[in-house]
């Protein structure tokens, strides 16, 4: 009896974690990383906007000034970038390529306008689209932030729901309940699983 071994192909995924504002996507991207700690990579997303209250320099967002996105711009140190409710947001691609070479999944949790570069750029990316139950949910969710004049408020809620209408542009789509994260997130490691055992697998590049 031959001793052959036959391995599968299983090289580390880039995850495209996207959706409207409140949605969930920062409470998902949190717990895929609480559950596989060695396993995922949460890159973190460099802007020019303000930190919140809760909110930590390299840790949820990396705050830098006009003039240092600028520079990142010019250098290509970005792999996709663009202006969101008035600020920039951008992804360091040296992040991505840190995290990859040591073997790990990495996790990119970015707008539906980003994913869309993403994907363009990394045509071999899995993409998913979080979302909630309903319109009314995501409005809640919102709202319970508390973060936003009227004016934003309105301006979110109607980018939002032109934003719903562009699911089919992703690989799945997920659903996040209101005070049931968990579900939406054994859903995307159930996704994450499945990808790592497809025949087609190729190396992400950059």
């Amino acid at each position: 009896m031959s001793d052959t071994v036959y391995d599968c192909p299983n090289y580390p995924l880039l995850l495209i974690l996207s959706g409207p504002s409140g949605v969930g996507k920062d409470t998902v991207a949190r717990m895929l990383i609480e559950r596989r700690p060695n396993s995922f990579y949460f890159v973190v997303t460099a802007t020019t906007r303000p930190p919140r209250d809760n909110e930590r320099h390299g840790v949820d967002y990396v705050f830098v000034t006009f003039d240092e996105f600028a520079r990142m711009i010019e250098e290509d140190e970005l792999l996709e970038h663009a202006v969101v409710y008035n600020d920039y947001k951008g992804i360091p691609k040296q992040q991505i390529r840190d995290a990859l070479a040591s073997g790990r999944d990495v996790i990119l949790r970015v707008d539906v306008q980003g994913a869309a570069t993403v994907r363009r750029l990394v045509p071999n990316a899995i993409s998913v689209f979080l979302t909630t139950r309903t319109e009314g949910g995501m409005v809640r969710r919102l709202q319970q932030r508390k973060q936003d004049t009227a004016e934003g408020m309105a301006l979110r809620t109607a980018t939002a729901r032109q934003e719903m209408k562009r699911v089919e542009e992703f690989d799945y789509c997920v659903v996040n309940p209101e005070n049931q994260p968990e579900i939406a997130v054994e859903q995307v490691l159930s996704i994450i699983d499945a990808a790592h055992c497809r025949v087609d697998q190729e190396p992400v590049q950059l």
